[in-house]
């Protein structure tokens, strides 16, 4: 997708200080059956400008192909368009030095509500039948906080409203259209947890029933 030039100057204007790397647009055809809001581009995605292309990227192509669909199936996107870094000092032993190093990090509650303009664009352009959170931010971007992601993986919110910028763009309001908003794990959380293997495969099948109902 290209976001009008007007937009990416809103947002790029709402960013404006802070720790945030290049602008990565969504990526899939409108009316998908699955739309996947992830949390923010990666060092991998800032230079590819493909969504998910790094390792998790995998993760999650393995999850969609256990239910039938590709990368060319699904809308992509995630609640902030750039990739969020830290500034660190750390000694390299490569370099007998210190050096300057800027890892990816979780983006702020003042970050995402900086890029909610491209969230919300995106779901009135697509107008998903069903909406894939990947992690955390994702859910409380779109249903608020007080959700733990390893209490409710795999649960299904069906005729919901989702949080949208409200009139004054300095914070959210329910929206007037529903959705079907399915929880999942980012595709990430198994490389630190391998215990949630089975949890993942079982939470991808459920979504299954959904797509069959909700066929063009």
């Amino acid at each position: 997708m290209k976001y009008p030039r007007e937009l990416i100057a809103k947002v790029k204007q709402r960013s404006a200080g802070f720790k945030l790397e290049g602008l990565n647009e969504g990526e899939g055809p409108k009316h998908p059956q699955l739309m996947i809001i992830g949390e923010a581009p990666g060092r991998d995605e800032i230079v590819s400008h493909i969504p998910f292309h790094g390792a998790s990227g995998k993760e999650l192509m393995k999850s969609l192909a256990s239910i039938g669909l590709s990368r060319e199936d699904i809308y992509i996107t995630s609640v902030v368009r750039s990739r969020p870094y830290s500034v660190k000092n750390v000694f390299s032993k490569k370099e007998n030095k210190e050096v300057v190093k800027y890892p990816n990090r979780k983006p702020t509650k003042k970050e995402i509500l900086a890029h909610a303009p491209f969230v919300d664009y995106e779901i009135n352009y697509v107008k998903p039948k069903v909406i894939v959170t990947l992690g955390g931010t994702s859910i409380e971007r779109l249903l608020g906080p007080g959700h733990i992601i390893s209490k409710e993986h795999g649960k299904v919110f069906e005729n919901t409203p989702i949080l949208q910028l409200n009139k004054e763009e300095n914070g959210y309001v329910w929206s007037k259209e529903k959705y079907t908003v399915i929880l999942e794990y980012h595709p990430a959380a198994i490389f630190y947890n391998r215990k949630i293997t089975d949890d993942v495969k079982q939470d991808w099948l459920a979504i299954k029933p959904y797509l069959k109902q909700n066929k063009n």
